[in-house]
């Protein structure tokens, strides 16, 4: 990894980068996830998370609002 932050706009089967990186953070972990390995975000959020427990626990804690 570079080391470089990518600014990234979730579609609902893919993803747009805006700004060139290697990465992005999970919302929920704050881990680095690498565009390649990038499978779970949120359309309507516009977050990337680590995995399906990271975005299970963001799903919780949205419905509990």
């Amino acid at each position: 990894m570079t080391k470089k932050l990518a600014k990234i706009k979730y579609l609902p089967n893919n993803f747009q980068i805006i700004e060139d990186g290697d990465h992005v953070e999970c919302a929920v972990s704050g881990k680095k996830i690498s565009l390649d390995k990038l499978t779970y975000w949120n359309v309507e959020l516009q977050e990337p998370y680590f995995s399906y427990k990271e975005a299970y626990e963001k799903t919780e804690s949205v419905k509990k609002k």
